[in-house]
């Protein structure tokens, strides 16, 4: 009876805890305010990284092996152009002062073979220089004459186009180490999708795509200024290469066999001016007046 009676007053209080806690957990209810229904929940956007536009983000998209070669054939583009624009001055090639102060005392016949290779060795231009192969056959036929002179010029036109070659190179191969940053690039992206399953997130592939675009556009950035440059420097030569044969030709019409030959006949043949001969004086009779 006793624990009878213990276990009606336990569970007796026990509800009376119970009601008296639903009405403080109501008015809880009630101070709380309900969500708005109509705001939108805030979505965290994920932050794509777009193509560096600033040199230093450029470099680093690009990589490193990448970045030096291009920066290499930047220098030595920009070199050759200078070396070439130096080389290549018309003053430089074709001294005009001194081709024609030459070839008139030539056509005058002032110089000798010993006197005209002593004015060429001391200007020492490329000009002077096929001169000095035709000096050497002073007095033969017009093919030697002819021959030694082509031989200098072509040895000249070699010295002219040295550096082209390089500029040419830099031209050439620019464009294919951007191409190869392109496939490396593509490659990067593929591998990626592969590997962590990319489809569709762009700022997983972006690395990979911007070394492919970036290394395209800077070769061709470094390609095209190079090729015109190579253009305008070959025009350059070709038109000093014609001039220098042109005067080639004519130091051959005045030093060769016939050309000698030739100059001596017109000078036996034409008489020389002689005194004119006095005839009779007629003296005239004075007049006597008657």
């Amino acid at each position: 009876m006793v624990v009878t009676l213990v276990g009606l007053l336990m569970a007796c209080q026990s509800l009376a805890q119970d009601a008296g806690s639903a009405p403080a957990a109501a008015s809880l209810a009630e101070n709380v305010e309900p969500a708005d229904p109509a705001a939108p929940a805030e979505v965290a956007e994920p932050v794509v990284s777009g193509i560096p536009t600033d040199p230093l983000g450029i470099a680093d998209a690009m990589g490193r092996p990448f970045t030096a070669a291009f920066i290499i054939a930047s220098v030595i583009g920009v070199w050759s152009v200078i070396e070439r624009l130096v080389v290549l001055r018309r003053r430089r090639v074709i001294p005009r002062g001194f081709v024609d102060r030459f070839l008139m005392h030539l056509r005058a016949g002032r110089l000798d073979k010993a006197e005209a290779l002593k004015v060429c060795q001391q200007n020492m231009s490329p000009m002077a220089d096929i001169f000095i192969h035709g000096l050497r056959k002073w007095g033969r036929p017009s093919t030697e004459v002819e021959q030694a002179v082509t031989d200098g010029g072509e040895r000249q036109v070699t010295q002219l186009k040295k550096g082209l070659r390089v500029l040419n190179g830099v031209s050439t191969l620019s464009p294919l180490i951007g191409l190869l940053g392109t496939v490396v690039g593509m490659i990067k992206s593929f591998n990626d999708i592969a590997t962590a399953g990319a489809m569709g997130q762009t700022q997983t592939l972006a690395n990979g795509i911007a070394l492919a675009l970036l290394t395209t556009a800077v070769g061709l950035i470094i390609a095209i200024p190079a090729m015109a440059a190579y253009l305008y420097l070959a025009g350059r030569i070709d038109s000093v290469v014609m001039e220098m044969d042109r005067l080639g030709q004519e130091l051959v019409h005045l030093i060769s066999a016939e050309a000698l030959r030739e100059r001596a006949t017109v000078a036996t043949s034409t008489p020389e001016p002689t005194a004119p001969v006095p005839g009779p004086v007629r003296t005239r009779k004075p007049v006597v007046e008657k």
